[in-house]
């Protein structure tokens, strides 16, 4: 098969399947096509096509959402799946350094190797159709895929071993691939460093006026965008002075002296590292051509709606490509509706509990040793009324065809935040496609002897499918999932602003003023009102919490979850307990029965482990605390 390249839109953040199997093909051509390494760089064609096989290993992260490719929502307390897959033995807490579930250490390393190749022969391509522009913007744009390569192996395991511009063959066992780990520092100012550099160059686009053909390749803004989410996530408790780390030593070496028997952790807590954070996240902020989407009618529904489902909006940064909905629909739309669906992909019922009311006060303050939420009577939400149904109006317009309509369904999903709606999707509704709606129970064989006639929490996500379309008829329409998007460059900078006043670090004047006016206009996005006038007695710690309670509802099911929560250390509290499902009994009332208890082990599940047959071919890597 020849590798055939339409256009650069194809590149969209991951490349994708067909690029990829491609490039492959490319690679391994045989000898007899006498294409010889020096002859690639003779032909501007070519040298394109190395390019985007070193930017194939960037992650498809809107293909990976049932857990095929990653395990980031079904490893995570906002979401539970149908399908069998790696996350489950994560979940339950059955996996170990030989038998590691999404294993990617192999892939970045290779990605950062053809990296290299590649950026140190890109000027050696003599085909005069090949413009120094052109070269100078793959260079670039393979220096930051570089970057981002390691920053996702950061985010899995922690520090990692930096090999700069090295061509190292991984495949090879040999005594010159006996590295040390870099420590976590080391890394964060490689990454910054490099990412800054890319951010510096003017072959780096702006968004702004950037043409159809070249959306998805990083922006100025892409890169200050990871700087931000690094950093934050460098400020967090499991990267800055985490007790559990403070005795992870790198081998005695005299190949690094500079590394040997080091700590690759820190060892102390640094506040600044939130005004660092802080400072990060601001570029974005002051960054023109980024603004939160609104559709323009005052509508928060369609606003936040809008959000994934209009393409290349003004507040995506980067995006995993505008491209079919089909994926996303399919696995989350109910088994009741005509056409396929698989009703697989859907909130837990803490998730559920997550939402505020409309009056902005969140109804569920915590939970008891049982389980049982603790309510906020002050929100509105009654605990003896919750799983009563009363009539009362769905709000369908904003984001379908449908105007606001009557159901009788409990009262526990009644008067919620619109950001609610839009995500959620529960039994006893109407699923909304095209000019149809269907009637879905999630009663144990209500929806027809399906499969998975019912979602395992009794819910379904609603976001990423098109209620405009109708499936039925094989309408899925397109979607943007975001990958760094402007709403989360918001709350990373409200998050470091209020640790910084809650250490005692000083702020730059106005940063205060305007984290808090960030957060007010991202809340009137969603139709609620300011935190401050919901809570106006908030202690400090108090607006810490309830900032993280804004990202887990803002960014929901947008891959987030599953690290905030190991990177605040809860993982341990919220992952590790009895997950409650939704069910309707035969006789119409409903019940929380346990469905699956899930195990996380503070001492290893914080960090991925490295795998056994790295250690044993780099014998100067050491392992991830409690992997051993």
């Amino acid at each position: 098969m020849k590798l055939q390249i339409k256009s650069l839109y194809l590149l969209c953040f991951a490349t994708g399947a067909m690029l990829l199997s491609s490039c492959e093909d490319f690679l391994d051509r045989q000898e007899d096509e006498k294409l010889t390494f020096e002859k690639i760089w003779e032909s501007r064609n070519t040298t394109k096509q190395y390019w985007l096989n070193a930017m194939s290993f960037l992650p498809n992260y809107n293909g990976g959402f049932i857990g095929d490719n990653e395990p980031y929502l079904g490893a995570s307390d906002e979401c539970t799946i149908t399908y069998d897959r790696g996350y489950r033995s994560m979940n339950f807490g059955s996996w170990n350094a030989s038998n590691v579930p999404y294993y990617k250490m192999d892939k970045y390393y290779k990605g950062i190797r053809e990296c290299n190749i590649f950026m140190q022969n890109v000027y050696k391509c003599s085909d005069p159709l090949a413009t120094q522009e052109q070269l100078d913007e793959w260079y670039w744009q393979a220096r930051f895929a570089r970057a981002y390569y390691y920053f996702s192996m950061m985010c899995d395991y922690g520090p990692i071993f930096l090999i700069g511009d090295e061509l190292l063959d991984f495949a090879a066992s040999t005594e010159e691939l006996y590295r040390p780990r870099n420590t976590w520092d080391e890394c964060v100012n490689y990454v910054v460093g490099e990412l800054t550099a890319c951010a510096e160059s003017n072959a780096v686009p702006v968004q702004k006026g950037l043409s159809t053909s070249k959306y998805g390749l990083a922006t100025k803004g892409t890169c200050y965008a990871v700087i931000s989410r690094l950093k934050l996530y460098s400020a967090r408790d499991l990267f800055n002075g985490n007790a559990l780390y403070r005795t992870v030593k790198n081998p005695v070496t005299d190949k690094f002296p500079e590394l040997s028997g080091v700590n690759i952790f820190p060892q102390t807590y640094d506040a600044n590292k939130w005004l660092e954070a802080a400072k990060a996240a601001k570029v974005l902020l002051d960054d023109t051509d980024y603004q939160l989407y609104r559709a323009g009618n005052g509508d928060p529904y369609e606003d936040y709606y809008g959000i994934t489902h209009v393409n290349w909006n003004s507040e995506l940064i980067w995006t995993d490509r505008y491209n079919s909905g089909y994926s996303w629909g399919v696995n989350t739309a109910p088994t009741g509706l005509p056409g396929t669906a698989y009703g697989g992909v859907g909130p837990t019922q803490q998730q559920v509990d997550a939402y505020a009311m409309n009056n902005g006060r969140y109804p569920i303050k915590g939970y008891e040793a049982s389980g049982d939420p603790i309510i906020d009577d002050a929100s509105g939400y009654s605990k003896e009324e919750e799983l009563q149904k009363s009539d009362w109006k769905y709000p369908a317009k904003g984001w379908s065809n449908f105007k606001n309509y009557n159901i009788t369904a409990p009262n526990m999903y009644k008067d919620r935040e619109p950001r609610f709606y839009i995500t959620v999707f529960f039994g006893g509704n109407y699923w909304l496609h095209g000019d149809a709606k269907t009637m879905i129970s999630f009663a144990k064989g209500g929806n027809g002897n399906k499969s998975h006639d019912y979602p395992k929490s009794g819910y379904l996500c609603n976001r990423f499918y098109d209620h405009t379309l109708n499936s039925g008829n094989g309408q899925w329409g397109n979607l943007t999932f975001p990958v760094f998007r402007l709403g989360e460059m918001y709350l990373n900078f409200i998050e470091s602003v209020l640790e910084c006043k809650k250490r005692n670090v000083a702020l730059p004047a106005g940063y205060e003023e305007l984290a808090m006016e960030k957060w007010a206009d991202l809340r009137d996005r969603a139709g609620l009102t300011p935190i401050t006038s919901v809570y106006p007695n908030a202690s400090v710690d108090e607006l810490i919490e309830l900032c993280r309670k804004e990202r887990r509802v803002e960014l929901a099911f947008e891959n987030h979850r599953f690290w905030d929560v190991r990177r605040w250390k809860i993982a341990e509290i919220v992952d590790n307990k009895k997950v409650h499902k939704i069910t309707v009994n035969a006789d119409g009332t409903y019940s929380y029965p346990v469905f699956q208890n899930r195990v996380f082990d503070k001492a290893k599940h914080y960090l991925f482990p490295i795998p056994q047959s790295e250690i044993d071919k780099n014998r100067n890597l050491v392992q991830n605390p409690g992997w051993n």
